[in-house]
């Protein structure tokens, strides 16, 4: 089994920072993941929340925009990845990659929010082992989020903490679409 960053040691002040995996086929991974961001916000954090596969604004960006430490950028296309990512699709993924790996290294977050990178890793628009590599290279208080549905074994073996969202009943097989301020 890997060792997570439990074993690592926190820098002075700015405490350790964990590694979180919410993952599963149920509805609320992004939203316990800006629920965090938001919290964290509230206690003077500096949050980036780094979107894979979203590259169009939801309601969501009207209200970060308004907290002053919380920073959102987007690594996908217009459309969601129905069967094979296209070239477009792997190319913002990758250079979103390249970005939050220089933004964690950076020192100015404390929370960084990898909303749907293991979608991405799933559908192979980048490398799980570059995730993998970045996660572990990160400094010692920065604090971890991946989403996404099928977080891959190695990721979850890499986590702190692991949710899984399960759905028991969804309103989207009865026919009802994505509505602004709950799902968009």
């Amino acid at each position: 089994m890997q060792k997570t960053s439990i074993m690592r040691q926190g820098e002075t002040g700015r405490g350790i920072g964990y590694v979180h995996v919410y993952t599963g086929n149920g509805k609320g991974k992004t939203t316990a993941a800006l629920g965090l961001a938001l919290r964290a916000s509230g206690a003077g954090k500096r949050v980036l929340v780094a979107q894979f596969l979203k590259g169009r604004a939801s309601s969501e960006h009207t209200a970060l925009k308004q907290l002053k430490n919380i920073a959102v950028q987007q690594f996908g296309g217009a459309s969601f990845i129905v069967k094979k990512p296209s070239a477009v699709d792997c190319r913002c993924a990758r250079k979103g990659l390249k970005t939050i790996e220089r933004a964690i290294g950076s020192g100015t977050y404390d929370l960084v929010i990898l909303d749907e990178a293991a979608v991405a890793v799933y559908f192979g628009l980048f490398s799980e082992v570059r995730l993998l590599e970045i996660i572990k290279n990160r400094p010692a208080y920065v604090e971890i989020v991946v989403t996404g549905r099928k977080a891959s074994k190695r990721l979850i073996g890499a986590a702190d903490l692991v949710t899984e969202m399960k759905e028991v009943k969804h309103y989207f097989h009865a026919g009802v679409g994505s509505r602004k301020g709950i799902e968009d």
